[in-house]
């Protein structure tokens, strides 16, 4: 069962005890507001590259930002608990962000996994990744999965 870390300088710690420890530590994230296989596959590609995964999760107000006022279906503590129930993850940090900058700059993982509807170059955080030393990767299956069209179909009947 995955740790919910509410306190960055917390989860920073743990982070370099295992990079001392000679471990790599994965970072990756997203709103994950109705889990789907392409959710797993992502996250599994990420669990892959590393030793530790650690999972930032978009709060309920970033999400709204990214994807619209109808948005998160599932409020944020819901969102963890269920992802709490990953084996593939160790650790799980919300942020209120849209985007992880100021996490990943806190965090410094090794390695910052996006999924497939992202390149090595437009990573959104890739210039904050590479500050520290980290690097990128792209993992999961091709970007045909979405919350967003689940959503469409369900209004739809289908």
């Amino acid at each position: 069962m995955a740790e919910i870390v509410h306190d960055r300088s917390k989860l920073r710690a743990i982070i370099e005890e295992a990079q001392r420890a000679g471990k790599t530590v994965v970072f990756a994230n997203g709103c994950f507001d109705i889990i789907h296989a392409g959710h797993i596959r992502y996250i599994r590609g990420a669990r892959l590259l590393g030793d530790i995964l650690v999972v930032g999760v978009n709060s309920d107000e970033s999400v709204r930002q990214l994807k619209g006022t109808d948005r998160p279906v599932m409020p944020l503590e819901e969102r963890l608990e269920v992802l709490s129930e990953f084996r593939s993850i160790d650790y799980l940090i919300p942020f209120a962000e849209t985007r992880a900058d100021s996490l990943l700059a806190a965090l410094k993982p090794d390695i910052h996994a996006k999924g497939t509807d992202y390149t090595q170059t437009t990573v959104p955080e890739r210039d904050t990744v590479l500050s520290f030393g980290g690097r990128i990767a792209i993992v999961g299956d091709p970007k045909n999965h979405s919350v967003t069209d689940i959503i469409k179909r369900l209004k739809k009947g289908k």
